[in-house]
């Protein structure tokens, strides 16, 4: 079998980045000659197009998306275990891929990470912020920045830090609807639901007392966007329960009002990955950092 070289899969995981043959030339710093041969040279190496060629830009083939996607694992694998072998002299470089939910990403992880970017000015990061679960694996991510339960067996977690979400309402809620002094009257008030990464729609599981209690609510509005329920909130339409880090500033404010504080739901802020820290300088670093970052995100 006529296997590519970890030259012919950078040669075309910089084509496929820049779409053609004179861009990826100009960041190689080499000749768009030499870029053409190599991509012909590739083609016949291993009998398949993998390319179609226009006048803008190059497409893909279905063989060549299979290429570009598998090389880059090759490429990403390759990078690890250089990193593992030269841990403690090598500084981090190449890509990482994290995600986190929108809220959180946008309120903690982004800004954390563009101090990273700073210190680390070879370290291409990319963040998506997803509000849903997330296929660390397949979807190609090499750090999931989570709140809350983790049920994944194959994968490895660090707690980043503490957080826990409470239930609160607004000053005007409560003067129209009453305060609730048990659990069981949550039933008779107006909740407002979102849909978290962690657990099922409609039903808030809560600590409290020396038990857990299973709460299963028919919410009047309903989101899978934190920072909308949040405004629910405050805009006096029930009673919501979200993350320390997210209200606390409110409630100090007294825009929202904490009620049953007995009661909790556990959601600590974790660093979820695939493969162990030490396999992966850039990995290590970017955890260490976040954890250093974001340890006092709920106070």
């Amino acid at each position: 079998m006529n296997t590519p070289s970890l030259e012919d899969l950078r040669i075309f995981s910089v084509l496929v980045k820049t779409e053609s043959v004179s861009a990826a030339a100009a960041e190689l710093e080499v000749s768009a000659a030499y870029i053409s041969k190599r991509l012909k040279q590739l083609e016949s190496k291993l009998g398949v197009r993998l390319v179609h060629r226009t006048k803008r830009k190059l497409i893909l083939t279905g063989v060549g998306s299979t290429l570009s996607e598998w090389g880059q694992r090759v490429l990403d694998s390759t990078e690890d275990l250089m990193d593992a072998i030269h841990l403690d002299k090598i500084v981090p470089k190449g890509m990482l891929r994290v995600c986190s939910s929108s809220g959180f990403g946008r309120n903690f992880v982004g800004p954390a990470l563009s101090k990273l970017a700073k210190m680390y000015p070879d370290l291409e990061i990319q963040l998506d912020l997803l509000d849903r679960k997330i296929d660390l694996i397949h979807e190609g991510f090499h750090l999931d920045v989570r709140l809350g339960h983790i049920d994944e067996p194959d994968l490895v977690s660090k707690k980043l830090a503490k957080n826990h979400r409470i239930l609160c309402a607004s000053p005007s809620y409560l003067a129209d609807h009453g305060t609730p002094t048990q659990l069981s009257d949550l039933m008779r008030h107006r909740c407002l639901v979102i849909h978290e990464r962690d657990q099922q729609h409609g039903r808030w599981i809560l600590e409290g007392e020396g038990e857990k209690h299973s709460l299963k609510l028919k919410g009047v509005l309903s989101s899978n966007n934190g920072e909308t329920v949040k405004q629910w909130t405050v805009d006096g339409h029930g009673i919501s329960l979200r993350s320390t880090w997210d209200v606390n500033p409110m409630i100090r404010a007294g825009q929202l009002v904490r009620i049953l504080p007995q009661y909790f739901q556990g959601a600590d802020v974790y660093a979820i990955y695939s493969s162990k820290l030490s396999s992966s300088a850039k990995l290590r670093i970017c955890v260490d950092f976040l954890a250093k970052e974001l340890s006092s995100c709920s106070d």
